[in-house]
């Protein structure tokens, strides 16, 4: 088994359902809350502009691969709608793709296209491509957020089948 663990930061909305969703997934070692692609520095709950609520997910890519972890992420969230999760409104639910280079982002517009061509979103898929630069770890209370609070709210949940 590899020792080399990578690091994917996405965001889908809400980060306290990303959280929950992919923490149990095979492969995945750590699941970190935290604002990405914003003006700030040292950003917090109450003051992250530009900053998008998301996800630093450290995984074992012998495990699962980094199209794989995409493909989840357009599963459990709607990337078809801008700005905008469940109840929540704003630029900080927007779905990005913080890449780290060229090969990510080759492997995201690959699986965007199958997302696509598949038809089961109503529309066309809205994701960013955002350089990630810095990754800012939310506030603790936030971590683990629904393994805390198991009724706490969430619009995050898995809608479809693999697309690939």
């Amino acid at each position: 088994m590899s020792d080399q663990i990578k690091k994917a930061y996405i965001a889908g909305g809400c980060f306290w359902g990303m959280e929950d969703l992919f923490r149990v997934l095979p492969g995945i070692t750590d699941t970190e809350v935290g604002y990405l692609g914003g003006e700030n520095e040292n950003p917090t709950y109450q003051n992250h502009p530009g900053h998008a609520e998301g996800l630093e997910i450290s995984y074992n890519p012998e495990i699962i691969s980094y199209k794989e972890l995409l493909d989840y992420f357009f599963r459990v969230h709607d990337p078809t709608t801008v700005d905008k999760q469940g109840n929540d409104r704003g630029s900080s639910y927007r779905s990005a793709i913080f890449f780290q280079d060229e090969t990510e982002i080759a492997e995201a517009k690959e699986v965007i296209e199958i997302v696509n061509a598949s038809k089961r979103w109503p529309g066309t898929v809205v994701t960013t491509f955002e350089p990630f630069t810095k990754f800012w770890p939310a506030e603790t209370y936030h971590q683990d957020y629904l393994v805390k609070n198991p009724n706490g709210y969430t619009c995050h949940f898995e809608r479809f089948g693999t697309f690939l």
